[in-house]
């Protein structure tokens, strides 16, 4: 299997002990290593003063340096890599940006084509604003209420869910944000319940 070229998966997360928290860095130790995490003020708010914490995080690995960046929740890692896939942003760019406004409102600037908001990050211009929005648009879609949808078992019941919607002719486009929806407020339904409930809404 071929690794993604920025390691997504080599790190997915990190729990461990807390030793260091600065507005833009932690540094947990987890199996004896410690491990210097970069973060964004929206993270270092959220990471709780307790010694057991979780980081999400994202590995981007360059010929001069392998870096890893932290986040306390899913969604404000998925955005930070919808914003460094568009040309012209790095991992710079999307941290100051995720500094500047919490992933609601990012979410909510990229889906209202709201150029002002973007374009008032430092480091972003007119241009690089216009670029984002086009390009993520309909992507970032997809990262509302990600927090929401459990990670485990209920992850597999949805597939199955959204398998058996697709043999009913049902488009995955169509039917992905319905089973989420009821999956968040029915959070132990079976398969066979699901996809009752989404054929209610489709």
């Amino acid at each position: 299997m071929k690794i993604k070229h920025f390691g997504d998966f080599m790190i997915t997360y990190i729990k461990g002990k807390l030793i260091e928290k600065n507005p833009t860095y932690a540094v947990i130790e987890a199996g004896g290593i410690g491990y210097f995490i970069h973060i964004s003020l929206q993270t270092y708010s959220e990471i709780p003063d307790m010694e057991l914490v979780k980081l999400f995080t994202h590995m981007q690995v360059r010929e001069d340096a392998h870096s890893l960046y932290g986040f306390f929740t899913q969604t404000e890692r998925e955005i930070f890599r919808l914003l460094i896939s568009v040309s012209g942003v790095g991992a710079s760019t999307a941290r100051v940006m995720l500094s500047s406004m919490s992933p609601q409102e990012i979410q909510q600037g990229i889906a209202s084509d709201n150029v002002a908001l973007i374009q008032s990050v430092k480091g972003i211009g007119a241009k690089t604003a216009q670029r984002i929005i086009i390009d993520l648009r309909d992507k970032i879609i997809k990262t509302y209420d990600l927090e929401a949808i459990p990670n485990t078992t209920d992850n597999t019941i949805k597939d199955e869910a959204l398998s058996a919607l697709d043999v009913l002719g049902f488009s995955r486009k169509q039917t992905e944000r319905i089973v989420e929806t009821v999956l968040r407020d029915n959070v132990d339904l079976d398969v066979e319940n699901l996809i009752k409930q989404a054929l209610k809404k489709l």
